[in-house]
């Protein structure tokens, strides 16, 4: 499933939420990095599962995408610590 959201945040500071996310904040079922660059991570976690979270400068904020099968409440949760994009100037 993919999961989208617009945030205040720029690319790099979503990445690195992510990481810190994923890795402290859920460990019952953490995921663990696998690659990284300044606008996308792919972790892995229980099973081999694949997560990827990749974000996208855009005006008034980032887009955000989240890609998993098994993730999917986690990955949501870590879409509402994101603070929303201001209305108007980079909400979709």
């Amino acid at each position: 499933m993919t999961h989208e959201t617009v945030t205040a945040l720029a690319p790099d500071e979503v990445i690195r939420r992510a990481r810190e996310f994923f890795l402290r904040r859920v460990p019952a079922t953490g995921a663990f990095v696998e690659a990284e660059s300044p606008r996308h991570i792919v972790l892995r976690g229980q099973g081999g599962e694949e997560l990827v979270i990749a974000a996208a400068p855009r005006p008034g904020g980032c887009a955000v995408r989240g890609s998993t099968l098994l993730f999917d409440q986690q990955v949501r949760r870590f879409f509402s610590t994101l603070p929303p994009a201001e209305a108007g100037r980079g909400a979709a």
